[in-house]
């Protein structure tokens, strides 16, 4: 049915007897209007609501709303009970509609609402019936539940072809939250950033309530929340570690999805933003009607005290509004065609994510509500760098993406921006997505090249070692270019979305039954190896078998050049049960279960994770600045960067292109481009790292001079406690056995 035909169809629906829906939904008796509250002209900037003082000496919060094309905008102000009171903002002054309320006080609830035309078949689709959450709110009071007011069409209207052209005039202010007007009164003169080198970096991935929840040595009213995650308990886990920074999953204002809430079930992950500015409400021990700024903060400042950055994974690809049938809690209904991205038929979104809608990031009005929101973060609630969901989305110009996009340039040159970290998940799901190694140098990036390498690695599904060579160097086909550096490679072997570390060598096929999807969501894609058993097993042969997988992984990212990231609770040995989608999952399946540290088993795990990690800080050649030049650097012949075979004899083209289970790396210390804070050239020592996948074990020759006299053996993850490995010496030419599926660290002694 075409546009034209619809509208028609729809006007005779609500003109004849088949309207009877629309006229019980809309046409009930309107209660009487809320009494007005007068309002000073005010001013339009900056966005959103700020508390201050008149030049009259008289404290109230100024309001300013971008709402290009709107008629109206009416300030909606509620008091403890609920009751609202309107306040028509009359100022309007390049589309910021905007006024000053005297006596708004910090705590003070709000919401709008905007009038303008209901016109979907242009892409209009104002409703003051709906109170609409500000933009720029830095708090939220109350959760988002999804009953039929709060869309602006009529959800249940029985031809759903076309239920989000008809309008649903049912008041939705109870069902909904409120934005809350926070004071400003932290300078963050006592905080010290930790000012981490990207290559210094070593990032854990983690969840507020998921990290906290179960924690024995946290407070019973503190797991879960910000609170939690500053507590000592939690802080010392991260400091034993030795990470320098945590990745936040979401913290931005979120929602959850209406086909979870039928199934009770929740958005657990969080990437379903709805407030750019206000901490999750639900992660606050405080309260919600503005504590939860402060101490967010305060968990801020807390792990900055204890050296550790805080990196917030943020959403701003698209809304929790979703499409055309989704629900009207902010954007849609302040200028749904300023905001959005809209086919070319206006009814309908442009969808890059997967999540029904993709904001419109080429408007200035939308770049601005993003880059304010990012300087918000950094400036006034003190994190450290950004990593971005499906960035590709943000990158792409009218249709393609485009790395010169409005985006990527404003980062480019924000004073603020620029100084911070910058992580793009560099994909979406649209058509010329996935640009991994294509965003500009400024920015880092997820490289899922080096997941999908080490995963096959260690399955022995490599055809040859080709890959993997790239992968352990710092993926210098990918990032070489443009003054690039290795530490724009973001390496990771598990995220928040897929297999557990565990589970990648315990299940070769997801079990996501729990998400009641009949297990259709979440990859088929795991490139993992069960070691023989799928699921849990009572075979000790098997467990021994993935132990030592797991410590094989865990060293071979940890010893790899670029930035390592870590899943919390992957040092544990957490296990989602085979799920590799719980993103629903707010219960044990969820969060980290810090009970696995009873088992010395999974102890070892998370001391040898430590042992790596300080490895890697005390040795710069495992964390270089610059690429490997691979060609000798002195008369001797050394080189930085050396591959060798079981022969001893190092690779030459035909070795790298034949099928092999066994890769020799050496390292040398002595030639580090660059130099230290005092001028001084830096120097290391040197090491030799033999990853060995195949099933059996293999003899491995150790390189004489000039790579080495004799070696010591650092680490070796065939034996369940490291501490047996240190002090074995060998002397160069040595012919020694490399366990199966093992990987021996040596160090080039004397």
């Amino acid at each position: 049915m075409s546009s034209a035909a619809e509208q028609e169809a729809v006007a005779g629906h609500q003109a004849t007897g088949n309207g009877r829906q629309a006229a019980a939904v809309n046409g009930a008796r309107r209660a009487a209007p809320p009494p007005a509250v007068p309002a000073r002209p005010g001013a339009p900037t900056p966005l959103g609501a700020r508390f201050r003082v008149g030049p009259d000496g008289v404290a109230g919060t100024n309001f300013a709303l971008w709402a290009g094309g709107a008629e109206g905008v009416e300030l909606c102000l509620f008091d403890e009970r609920g009751k609202e009171s309107r306040v028509r903002l009359a100022e309007l002054t390049h589309e910021i509609w905007h006024g000053f309320v005297p006596g708004a006080l910090p705590g003070q609830r709000y919401g709008y609402r905007v009038h303008g035309r209901w016109d979907p078949w242009t892409g209009a689709r104002w409703n003051p019936a709906k109170l609409l959450l500000d933009p720029y709110a830095r708090a939220v009071d109350g959760d988002f539940g999804l009953p039929p007011e709060v869309y602006g069409h009529v959800r249940d209207w029985p031809q759903q072809h076309v239920a989000d052209t008809v309008r649903d005039d049912r008041d939705s202010a109870s069902y909904v939250p409120k934005g809350v007007v926070v004071h400003d009164d932290d300078d963050w003169a006592d905080d010290r950033r930790p000012k981490t080198p990207w290559a210094d970096s070593v990032i854990y991935e983690l969840h507020v309530k998921g990290f906290t929840r179960l924690h024995p040595d946290i407070p019973e009213e503190l797991r879960g929340t910000y609170a939690g995650l500053a507590h000592p308990a939690a802080i010392e886990h991260l400091v034993r570690l030795g990470v320098t920074a945590v990745e936040l999953l979401p913290v931005h204002q979120f929602a959850h999805e209406d086909h979870l809430l039928r199934r009770g079930l929740r958005n657990y992950w969080g990437y379903n933003s709805i407030g750019y500015f206000a901490p999750h409400a639900g992660y606050a021990a405080s309260g919600t009607t503005g504590q939860q700024v402060g101490e967010f903060k305060r968990m801020v400042r807390a792990l900055h005290a204890a050296g550790i950055e805080v990196i917030l994974d943020v959403v701003y690809n698209h809304t929790a509004e979703a499409g055309e049938l989704g629900p009207t809690l902010s954007l849609k209904g302040i200028d749904n065609r300023g905001y959005y991205r809209l086919q070319d038929d206006p009814r309908r979104y442009a969808d890059y994510t997967g999540c029904g809608n993709t904001l419109h990031v080429v408007q200035p009005q939308v770049l601005r509500l993003i880059t304010d929101s990012l300087r918000y973060w950094v400036t006034e609630m003190g994190v450290d760098g950004f990593r971005f969901d499906l960035a590709a989305a943000l990158a792409r110009s009218m249709h393609d993406v485009d790395m010169l996009s409005p985006f990527l340039a404003v980062i480019a040159q924000d004073p603020v921006l620029r100084r911070v970290k910058l992580i793009a998940e560099p994909w979406d799901v649209g058509s010329g997505g996935y640009q991994v190694g294509a965003f500009p140098p400024l920015w880092t990036e997820w490289n899922d090249r080096y997941r999908g390498a080490v995963r096959d690695f260690w399955r022995h599904a490599l055809p040859d070692v080709r890959e993997m060579g790239y992968r352990l160097s710092g993926s210098s086909d990918l990032y070489a270019w443009g003054g690039r550096r290795p530490y724009a490679s973001v390496n990771f072997i598990t995220a928040h979305d897929g297999f557990t570390l565990r589970d990648l060598v315990s299940y070769e096929r997801k079990h996501n039954e729990a998400n009641g999807e009949g297990n259709r969501d979440g990859t088929d894609d795991n490139r993992a190896w069960n070691c023989g058993a799928e699921g849990e097993t009572d075979d000790e042969g098997v467990r021994a078998l993935r132990r030592r997988q797991l410590r094989n992984l865990l060293t071979t990212l940890l010893l790899s050049t670029g930035v390592p990231m870590l899943v919390a609770g992957d040092e544990l040995g957490r296990t989602q049960g085979g799920n590799n989608n719980a993103y629903c999952q707010d219960n044990e399946i969820g969060w980290v279960d810090w009970g696995l540290l009873r088992d010395p088993g999974w102890k070892e795990l998370s001391a040898l994770t430590s042992r790596l990690i300080e490895l890697r800080h005390r040795h710069p050649v495992l964390r270089r600045r610059a690429f490997f030049s691979g060609r000798a650097q002195t008369a001797d012949g050394l080189r930085d960067l050396a591959w060798f075979t079981p022969r001893a004899t190092e690779m030459t083209e035909q070795d790298w292109y034949a099928p092999a289970a066994t890769l020799g790396m050496y390292l040398s210390g002595r030639d580090i481009p660059g130099r230290d804070e005092h001028g001084d050239q830096i120097l290391d020592d040197s090491f030799l790292a033999v990853l060995h996948a195949g099933e059996e074990p293999v003899s491995f020759v150790l390189p004489g001079p000039p790579w080495a006299e004799r070696y010591e053996v650092v680490v070796d993850t065939s034996l369940e406690e490291q501490a047996e490995a240190p002090g074995v010496e060998h002397p160069a030419g040595t012919e020694i056995t490399v366990p199966a599926r093992a990987v021996l660290l040596l160090r080039v002694a004397g």
